[in-house]
């Protein structure tokens, strides 16, 4: 899941007068230090050479923590040319023609588009129309066209292998106690798999954000196709194990998008043959949609503590439901444990998100305090039997060596 942070930025600078290198700062609202950029690579030709500012004339507050002071990494897309439709209205009035599946006024526009991967946060995205940028004169340096088309290509193949970089620094760390560090050359090697099939999904998105398709299938197979090649992988075909992967992934996305919980029925949800600790995800994230609404302003961001909750237990159902039925038996089989013990940990980390909503529901006085106490009590628990789920899977996996 991508750091989207474009609505809390105050401020801020990105500077590739030095070839090969992206440096900056960014101020955000809540801070008075900014976030500092050191980048791997550079941007598209229209920024290549050139110092740009910008600035935000609506900052909002809310920057969600955890976001590193330090952002080192590698570039991927950064262009302040691309295309985008920018409406002519306020956004409400969009949003009233969308469910009137009514056209609204709007006129092509520049768009901002900084995009980078860094060690701790992964991909993290500014993307607006709305920001005032000021450009130098003069770049200290020019890319040609035939450079931007290699440049591009390059960019995909550094944040490759810098995730694989990354995913090697926590293999090597199994010894730590962070619980989320493999513990067997087996999990590091899940986690790898893992970490490559984030970075596959998330060009994925990014597409699909910036396309408007909603094509999955096809989208996944062209970025597939990308990835292989830029990796030097002869043979395009899926392995059985890979295309029940991709297929997972579909199932999962339909199962978060097509199938929102906004729009669901909780009869909808209900199958027999589900795990019970799915069944019981599952139900708190309807009961949740259901009792939030009284307490959730209209215009509520993404990143309001109800609607933090909401999200982490929907994601973490899909997660356990990817998880829990890909296994014909328990503990899983050798072959798939690595996949299920991936999901697993996922799920544990949607959930640790939905209790950081909790803390901070609790700070803000939202919902009941009967109400925070259930859903704190209530998800607790659920994350109690992931965690024991997980050492079970990790005991297999240390069999195999």
């Amino acid at each position: 899941m991508a750091w989207r942070i474009d609505e809390h930025v105050i401020r801020g600078e990105i500077d590739n007068r030095t070839r090969g290198k992206v440096t900056g700062r960014i101020w955000f609202t809540g801070s008075d230090e900014p976030v500092v950029l050191e980048l791997e690579g550079n941007p598209w030709r229209d920024l290549a050479g050139h110092l740009l500012r910008f600035s935000n004339p609506t900052p909002k507050p809310g920057l969600r923590e955890g976001f590193a002071p330090l952002q080192d990494g590698v570039v991927g897309d950064i262009t302040a040319s691309r295309k985008v439709k920018v409406p002519d209205v306020p956004m409400e009035e969009v949003i009233a023609c969308y469910e009137k599946k009514q056209p609204f006024p709007w006129h092509w526009g520049n768009s901002l588009y900084l995009e980078w991967f860094s060690m701790k946060n992964g991909r993290v995205v500014i993307e607006t129309a709305d920001f005032k940028l000021d450009l130098d004169d003069t770049a200290v340096w020019t890319m040609s066209d035939e450079e931007e088309i290699e440049q591009r290509r390059a960019n995909g193949e550094a944040m490759t292998g810098f995730m694989d970089r990354m995913m090697m620094a926590v293999a090597e760390q199994s010894g730590h106690d962070d619980d989320d560090a493999p513990k067997s050359k087996a999990e590091a090697e899940a986690d790898a798999e893992a970490a490559r099939m984030d970075l596959l999904l998330d060009r994925v998105q990014a597409r699909i954000e910036r396309e408007g398709h909603d094509d999955f299938e096809r989208i996944f197979d062209e970025e597939r196709t990308r990835l292989m090649r830029e990796r030097g992988e002869s043979d395009p075909q899926l392995t059985p194990e890979q295309e029940a992967e991709r297929q997972r992934w579909i199932e999962e996305m339909n199962a978060i998008c097509a199938e929102s919980v906004e729009n669901a029925d909780a009869d909808d949800w209900k199958d027999d043959q589900r795990h019970p600790l799915i069944e019981r995800c599952v139900e708190l994230a309807v009961r949740l949609h259901h009792e939030v609404g009284e307490w959730l302003p209209k215009d509520a961001p993404q990143e309001h503590p109800l609607l933090e909750v909401i999200n982490g237990v929907q994601s973490a159902s899909a997660k356990l439901g990817g998880a829990l039925e890909s296994a014909d038996e328990w503990p899983p089989d050798k072959l798939f444990a690595g996949d299920v013990l991936v999901r697993l940990k996922k799920a544990r980390e949607w959930l640790r998100d939905a209790l950081h909503g909790i803390d901070a529901a609790d700070h803000e006085s939202l919902a009941t305090p009967v109400w925070r106490a259930f859903v704190r009590k209530e998800t607790g628990e659920i994350l109690g039997e992931v965690e024991g789920l997980i050492a079970e899977v990790r005991e297999v996996l240390a069999e195999e060596g």
